[in-house]
């Protein structure tokens, strides 16, 4: 099929959107409210892929902070209404109770199983100045039967966030060597240890956790419950650096308490023996024993005794490989906009200092090509789901003229921010009562890890629910 002219294409182009998680959705709500037509290319079979694998965690965000105001709007007429705002959902609460709905709402403007390969200007690689800017952008995608087809659009917003794209247990960045061949006893995901067909994997087995962010916070947690009924379960806690006084995060002085339950439930799960910190360690190697089991070997030559599983925690990264061919402004440590990346370095902010941005952060030497979400934050840990709804909200009136609106700051953060990270905060039954428990059904029966003042409730099996 021969490309067709810029002249010989339709005016009315789509935006297409990549991604159709919390914020590639939110951004087809904002365009369609700025009368602008939107595709979103989904390469799973359901909206909300990544958020379902992680269904079993429960967010430190609550329902107030996890909604886009165009979506809702684009919802209202469904009679769908917003769960209690002050509640914390699960993964699965969010995908099921808000981000399938606001799915099912947008129809056919989302593409499943669609897969995108790459992008470039049609008839213009990279190396090519000439009328770059006045051509369409084309996608190439592959189809779920493995059809290759491609389409033409005004703009991309690549929503496709990091979740496939794990960091590996080697501190050089890359693999460490044997990880790729250990990968039957190797997952880069907090397991879901209520599951009766992952339980047994990890229960009355040794663990090694690699990472020192919220989602390790998580494994240790839930290992810690499993050990006090499954004996023998015990986990050895990796981490690159040594345990200062902000190891385990902000604790009771936390302004977000789901947060720092988090943290102190790390902390009580060293402090009760149920896990063994070691600390300035750095892998380089990772060996088998003679019964297959791991045995991690730092670059300083220190090898730790074997292990049956490692849960690898060390942040995502970006999948830039598809677009190769589009002129990219990236910082060359974090993989972010170059102007959106000394507002997020972990170095220097906190998911609570990061300012609002829109398109103007956001935006590359190619025009019409926006990463946001979770992606356009590169390798920075801290995105909020918040600021995803404000950039998109930003990028959808620039690519409408509304450039007054693109630039005016619409989003007021708490002074904590709010961190759209993974966690295991229950309510005690008294507060859930108390705002009516959301739309979840019942009330989570409670399982304390850890001695008293340091304690953390987490829903036994039988007490998880979705809406």
């Amino acid at each position: 099929m021969t490309a067709p002219a810029a002249q010989d294409l339709p005016q009315d182009l789509p935006v297409v959107v990549i991604g159709a998680g919390p914020i590639g959705l939110a951004a087809a709500a904002h365009l369609l409210e700025r009368q602008l037509t939107p595709l979103v290319l989904e390469a799973g079979p359901t909206a909300a892929g990544a958020v379902r694998d992680w269904s079993h965690v429960r967010l430190f965000s609550t329902w107030s902070e996890l909604t886009d105001p165009a979506a809702e709007k684009l919802l209202a007429p469904t009679g769908w209404s917003r769960p209690s705002a002050t509640t914390y959902p699960t993964g699965g609460d969010w995908a099921e109770g808000y981000l399938q709905p606001l799915a099912d709402t947008l129809g056919d403007r989302i593409r499943y199983g669609a897969t995108v390969t790459g992008i470039s200007r049609t008839g213009r690689d990279r190396t090519v100045d000439a009328d770059r800017d006045s051509q369409p952008l084309v996608v190439h995608l592959t189809t779920a039967d493995g059809r290759e087809e491609r389409l033409f659009a005004r703009a991309i917003i690549d929503a496709s966030g990091t979740w496939t794209t794990p960091s590996p247990a080697g501190a050089s960045g890359l693999p460490a060597l044997g990880e790729m061949s250990a990968a039957d006893r190797i997952t880069y995901r907090v397991p879901d240890l209520n599951d009766p067909t992952v339980r047994p994997r990890y229960a009355g087995k040794r663990t090694a956790v690699i990472g020192s962010g919220a989602s390790a916070f998580t494994a240790l947690a839930t290992l810690a419950h499993l050990a006090q009924g499954e004996p023998g379960t015990h986990a050895v806690w990796i981490l690159r650096r040594g345990i200062s006084g902000s190891t385990f995060g902000g604790g009771e002085a936390d302004q977000l308490p789901a947060r720092g339950a988090l943290g102190l439930a790390a902390k009580a799960a060293v402090d009760n023996g149920h896990a063994d910190a070691v600390t300035g360690f750095r892998t380089e190697t990772i060996d088998r024993d003679e019964d297959g089991r791991l045995i991690l070997v730092g670059e300083d030559g220190r090898r730790l005794d074997a292990v049956d599983e490692a849960i690898v925690l060390t942040g995502f990264r970006p999948d830039l490989t598809f677009l190769s061919e589009i002129r990219l402004g990236l910082d060359e440590r974090l993989q972010a906009p170059t102007a959106l990346a000394p507002l997020i370095d972990p170095n220097v902010h906190s998911c609570g200092t990061v300012y609002p941005h829109g398109v103007n952060e956001l935006s590359h030497p190619e025009k019409g090509v926006y990463l946001v979400g979770m992606k356009s934050y590169g390798r920075a840990p801290t995105f909020l789901a918040l600021t995803g709804y404000e950039q998109v909200r930003s990028i959808a009136a620039s690519l409408a003229g509304d450039q007054e609106a693109a630039e005016r700051v619409e989003l007021t953060l708490p002074e904590t921010g709010v961190c759209g990270g993974a966690g295991l905060f229950d309510e005690d039954e008294a507060a859930s009562e108390e705002n009516g428990g959301g739309c979840c059904a019942p009330a989570p029966a409670l399982a304390q890890i850890g001695s008293a003042g340091t304690a953390l409730h987490i829903g036994r099996p039988e007490a998880e629910g979705g809406c």
